[in-house]
């Protein structure tokens, strides 16, 4: 099964100390796509056809930038640009029909205005990012109904994020069936539940910490329990 061939990645995120295993997995295909977004392959022809069609997110143009090569974004953005000002100059002209009153919109919207919303939800990264990733959530299920072994990695991470906990709870109906599924939601739910009060009862350490009448008492875990929180409550592995 294609499945397979994901299998490394998967366990591996499984093995790693981390708060979220499939946070793991998608920022590490994140730094992936950015390098490969700002490596030769900008370069490239065919690349450069759909970086100038789809354009990046507000959150993948900043980690672009973040990425220190001036002169490759550039170049990237150059030709994005030079794009964007023929295709609306051209839709310019296509002027929109006046509302019969004040308050009420076009139903079809303007040739302008449809353009730039097509742009405003696709991302040259997030599109090379979600084929993969979706391949990697099929693989936990292969893995799942396969690996009796690969029950015991979920049981003992170290649980999920809210909005993968969620995803998880939905996939799970459509690829498990009767018993299968069952024991999955139950071990989902054990393993999200412990750890989010885990890291919530050391954010509330965390918190007593400054509070005199626990001066003095030791950390434990809780040093470090709000970029923990930030993982489980947003799903956003932060750079430290």
């Amino acid at each position: 099964m294609k499945e397979q061939l994901y299998t490394i990645p998967v366990n591996d995120a499984f093995d790693a100390d981390c708060e979220c295993p499939i946070c793991a997995m998608y920022k590490s295909l994140e730094d992936n796509a950015i390098e490969y977004t700002m490596g030769p392959s900008y370069m490239e022809d065919d690349n450069r056809a759909k970086t100038d069609e789809m354009g990046f997110c507000r959150h993948h143009i900043r980690s672009l930038y973040e990425q220190k090569n001036r002169l490759g974004l550039a170049l990237i953005l150059k030709t994005h640009s030079d794009k964007l000002i023929k295709d609306l100059k051209g839709l310019s002209n296509q002027k929109p029909a006046s509302s019969a009153g004040l308050f009420k919109k076009s139903a079809d919207g303007s040739a302008v205005g449809n353009y730039v919303k097509k742009l405003e939800s696709t991302c040259f990264i997030c599109e090379r990012i979600e084929n993969t990733y979706s391949r990697y959530l099929n693989t936990l299920f292969h893995l799942w109904k396969k690996e009796p072994s690969f029950h015991d990695k979920i049981k003992n991470c170290k649980g999920f994020c809210v909005y993968h906990y969620g995803e998880l709870y939905d996939m799970a109906p459509t690829l498990l069936k009767g018993s299968e599924l069952d024991e999955f939601l139950r071990v989902l739910d054990d393993v999200f539940f412990s750890n989010a009060k885990r890291v919530n009862d050391d954010l509330e350490w965390f918190i007593n910490k400054y509070d005199y009448r626990y001066e003095k008492e030791p950390w434990y875990n809780a040093k470090d329990s709000i970029p923990r929180t930030i993982i489980k409550t947003n799903h956003t592995i932060l750079n430290q």
